[in-house]
């Protein structure tokens, strides 16, 4: 603590990676553990004051603070009857909740791996933590057509109240149909409109929309995941005026651009990363977002361990969210556990930090960090990099070296690869490429 400066307390370490036997027979696991949490849609019911968790495989979390979790087991036992019939498969995949008056309606995807015979059901409870009752189908797709029907996500319009449902991954990309917010089935026939796809040379790879308003800046944002969900996952964002769009990146850049060859396209939150004390770690998507009553924000996405031998198994990271100068967001460096953004002085700043700029690449790698020296004189050394660095208000650093700008937020973490508090910072250059860091 410095100058009143207060750090998140030690959380709770976190349950270890199952072992190879734990996996392959898929044990039962500590009741607090998050491995095997797929596709997490966050939630925050005000009737309970809980947050929940709806996650691939119909598996519930409930938690009091965002930071302790708790499995509350399968929330939906079955996809609907003509669901199946249409699928032929007992798959549930990535909820998404909305509450209209007193039900709650659960979205989920049925399918099975890597094919387009897909539908997306919806089920009921009248209680946020299940069981969901299934109903029906709301939309169904096959090979006849364009798009894949699943990854549902609710989004209504912060002015009008119509109701919408962004769903697809892969094939012809993301799209958007409105829905019968009396009823919660799709209003209107057809595929609905296209809001992001991506180039048939990175397959087509893009899924899990999110869509979320921001009412400070009077913004839609449109996070999706794009890569291989095993590998080079990586969270990109679009923002519009119109919840249908369309959705342009920083550059102004419609997520609809099949131009991409340099997978520059899309705002990149966060990718697959590697500090110095950490094995890191690689596929981060398919996330969520909560804008609590509180005002804070947070994306919760599912992550793998970087190389993690035993294949596709992930588990969940949530991070809060601050938000750049020109309204793009800004996620934190670390899993949240609590910390709080708090006027910084100019003395807590000088130190040994570690940076990664998290760059799009071909296919997209791991960010590894790099040394960064801030001196008590306001001078900056990144490796071979010399440049100086401002504290330009309470919350914000500049760091410049050459014609090259930083801007980045200060904010309070646990650091979970050497178990202590520290300071650290989110932020983007002056190419709206996101940087992170925190001290040594």
């Amino acid at each position: 603590m410095s100058n009143g400066f207060v750090y998140p307390k030690e959380p709770k370490r976190p349950v270890p990676r199952p072992t190879e036997e734990e996996i392959r027979t898929r044990s039962p696991l500590p009741e607090d553990s998050l491995w095997f949490t797929h596709d997490p849609a966050v939630y925050h019911d005000q009737a309970t004051g809980k947050y929940y968790i709806y996650a691939t495989d119909a598996l519930g979390l409930e938690s009091d603070d965002l930071i302790n979790w708790k499995r509350i087991g399968k929330i939906v036992p079955t996809p609907s009857a003509d669901a199946k019939e249409w699928t032929g498969s007992d798959g549930i995949w990535a909820p998404d909740i909305v509450k209209v008056g007193d039900e709650y309606r659960l979205y989920c995807s049925n399918s099975r791996f890597g094919v387009q015979v897909s539908s997306i059901f919806m089920a009921t409870s009248d209680k946020a933590c299940g069981p969901f009752t299934p109903q029906k189908s709301v939309f169904k797709s096959d090979t006849s057509m364009p798009v894949n029907a699943i990854d549902a996500n609710i989004i209504e319009d912060a002015k009008t109240g119509r109701q919408y449902m962004a769903y697809g991954s892969f094939w012809g990309g993301v799209h958007i149909i409105e829905l019968d917010k009396e009823t919660g089935y799709a209003k209107e026939e057809g595929l609905g409109k296209c809001l992001a796809r991506r180039p048939l040379c990175f397959d087509g790879a893009i899924e899990g929309p999110y869509i979320i308003y921001n009412p400070d800046t009077e913004y839609y944002y449109l996070f999706v995941s794009y890569g291989s969900l095993k590998y080079d996952y990586n969270i990109r964002v679009g923002r519009s005026k119109d919840v249908t769009g369309p959705y342009v990146d920083h550059n102004g850049r419609d997520l609809t651009d099949l131009g991409d060859r340099d997978c520059t396209l899309g705002y990149m939150l966060a990718c697959g990363y590697k500090f110095d004390d950490a094995r890191g770690w690689m596929g981060p998507g398919h996330n969520s977002v909560l804008h609590d009553d509180d005002g804070r924000w947070y994306v919760v996405h599912h992550v793998r361990p970087h190389n993690f031998r035993y294949g596709d198994i992930s588990t969940m990271h949530v991070r809060q969210i601050l938000w750049s100068d020109d309204g793009w967001p800004l996620a934190s460096p670390e899993v949240y556990t609590g910390e709080k953004v708090q006027p910084v002085t100019a003395d807590m700043i000088p130190g040994s930090y570690e940076r990664i700029k998290l760059a799009p690449t071909v296919p997209q790698g791991i960010s590894v960090s790099v040394p960064l020296e801030l001196l008590p004189d306001g001078k900056l050394i990144c490796c071979s990099v010399m440049g100086r660095w401002e504290l330009v208000d309470e919350y914000t650093l500049n760091l410049t070296y050459g014609d090259d700008t930083e801007i980045v937020k200060l904010l309070p973490v646990w650091d979970y690869e050497v178990w202590k508090p520290t300071l650290a910072f989110t932020g983007t250059n002056q190419d709206h490429i996101c940087i992170w860091g925190k001290k040594r």
